[in-house]
């Protein structure tokens, strides 16, 4: 059964051991980049929940939720927050191993990622936000059967979808 579970010192190890295919690199941070982001959120205004994807005792992927992620904007000079990104939630990170690709997982992380959501961890929203490379055609497709549709906003180079909450 796929499930989500808090990145800890249990399982932490498998997490960074997760990879993705070698010509998917440059689609999403590693892991430990993203784990680093969210410890560095804390006392920001902004929320990261880094979660591993598991499949019963086996860890297939990574996701990372984050609320009010625009605040972490303001300290990076000279870039602009999406305007989504403030005050909702967002999928900040999604990667499955290369090992576990194309078998429905991350579509169910999706699926997970908005079940906790929708718990309100950080109060009510209206959106949850991602974003994605505009070459990234998997990502695009996963996305939009998941009901994510674009909002006309670019994260950087990146290309932003909203879910209406």
């Amino acid at each position: 059964m796929v499930h989500l579970e808090k990145i800890d010192c249990r399982n932490v190890w498998d997490v960074l051991d997760l990879k993705v295919k070698k010509e998917q690199k440059h689609f999403v941070a590693s892991n430990d980049i993203s784990i680093i982001q969210a410890y560095t959120a804390i006392g920001t205004g902004c929320c990261a929940f880094p979660f591993a994807v598991f499949d019963g005792k086996k860890p297939v992927g990574f996701l990372m939720i984050g609320y009010n992620e625009a605040v972490l904007y303001d300290f990076d000079d000279g870039c602009r927050a999406p305007e989504i990104l403030k005050n909702n939630y967002s999928i900040w990170r999604l990667m499955i191993d290369k090992r576990y690709q194309n078998r429905g997982y991350g579509r169910e992380a999706i699926r997970l990622a908005l079940d906790f959501i929708r718990t309100w961890p950080c109060g009510k929203a209206d959106y949850c936000s991602l974003s994605y490379e505009p070459e990234n055609e998997v990502a695009a497709k996963l996305y939009h059967s998941c009901g994510f549709t674009e909002n006309g906003e670019m994260d950087g180079d990146e290309i932003v979808a909203v879910l209406k909450l």
